[in-house]
């Protein structure tokens, strides 16, 4: 099979989301306890999961919290209960740390993010960045120039689809104007970006491990397709 176009997911995948130590060091619980190291991290992993829901909501939440990635307005409300639930009970410490999530700036790309965009618009492929997502994150390819190496973004609070509907994945096909079946899905997430197989296209699973730990996850997930490699 000949890949003529790269779908990346964006969280986990191109970029994740780690905290600073001073995000969360003045954090505190219901009895003005510091949180601890465990709880900090727990806390991130909340934040940044791309499915399953990680704590018992009412019903209203509920519904924000199935529909958030089509909401910005959705998406705050469910993170800030989130946030409420998992030990942050302080209203305007909740609010600071949403607001880093939401903020492109924040998130660190991985090691070989830049190199595999290249690679691929360089090899003549469509690319397009697909992400279950309620912000908008173009602005952190743009602050590095890496937006010349993206010919779409595919967002669904824009679209109003998620993954894995098939609508987003059609949808994001269609503006890269190349069958699916000669697209890949790179994601780290089995059950959202795996979607993409039910419409055609092929699928490369990264693990959204810390970035220091995943040095070139990617690279490796493209080449495995024939992306990136010099023609024999």
């Amino acid at each position: 099979m000949t890949i003529r176009a790269v779908l990346f997911d964006y969280s986990g995948t191109l970029f994740r989301l780690e905290q600073d130590e001073t995000w969360l060091t003045e954090l505190t619980d219901h009895a003005g306890t510091p949180l601890d190291i465990e709880a900090q991290a727990e806390l991130m992993r909340r934040m940044t999961a791309p499915v399953g829901q990680v704590v018992e909501l009412d019903a209203d939440h509920q519904h924000a919290w199935h529909h958030r990635d089509r909401d910005p307005v959705l998406h705050r409300k469910v993170y800030l209960e989130v946030l409420k639930k998992s030990g942050v009970p302080r209203p305007e410490q909740a609010v600071a740390l949403y607001d880093r999530l939401i903020d492109p700036s924040q998130w660190t790309p991985y090691p070989d993010t830049e190199a595999a965009l290249k690679a691929a618009s360089e090899q003549g492929l469509k690319v397009g960045v697909l992400s279950n997502i309620a912000f908008d994150i173009r602005p952190a390819f743009t602050a590095r120039g890496w937006d010349a190496y993206v010919d779409e973004f595919v967002l669904s609070f824009e679209v109003g689809a998620i993954k894995p509907e098939l609508e987003i994945f059609r949808r994001a096909v269609q503006a890269l104007g190349i069958p699916a079946t000669e697209t890949l899905m790179v994601g780290d997430s089995e059950e959202a970006d795996g979607g993409a197989r039910a419409l055609g296209c092929e699928f490369a699973l990264v693990d959204p491990l810390p970035t220091a730990q995943r040095p070139d996850a990617l690279l490796t997930a493209l080449s495995a397709f024939g992306v990136g490699q010099e023609p024999s």
